[in-house]
């Protein structure tokens, strides 16, 4: 199952009880709204322990129109990349433990 923001702001909720779910839901909001801002400035955003976004040129390249199959040319365009730091990546991508029977 996917997170979601309403999910996000649960668990800040769980981890700091002090905070009021309007507060929770304004902390998300700005982190995500300062990521995007930096990204919009052209300046790239790293937080340790977690990963790197920057902002990526994909060039223009020729593609098919899959209903007609008529060659069409798909337009450059800029695209968020994200590369995890290698303890995030590590963390993410470990296996569960299975669950010992008896």
């Amino acid at each position: 199952m996917a997170t979601s923001k309403r999910d996000l702001i649960d668990d800040l909720l769980g981890a700091h009880s002090q905070l009021t779910r309007k507060e929770a839901k304004s902390i998300v909001d700005d982190v995500f709204a300062s990521i995007a801002a930096t990204l919009r400035n052209g300046d790239a955003v790293r937080i340790a322990a977690f990963g790197s976004f920057s902002i990526r040129d994909r060039k223009a390249r020729k593609g098919r129109n899959l209903k007609t199959g008529e060659a069409i040319t798909i337009p450059a365009r800029k695209v968020v990349r994200f590369k995890p730091a290698k303890a995030f990546q590590a963390a993410a991508t470990k296996p569960k433990r299975a669950k010992a029977k008896g």
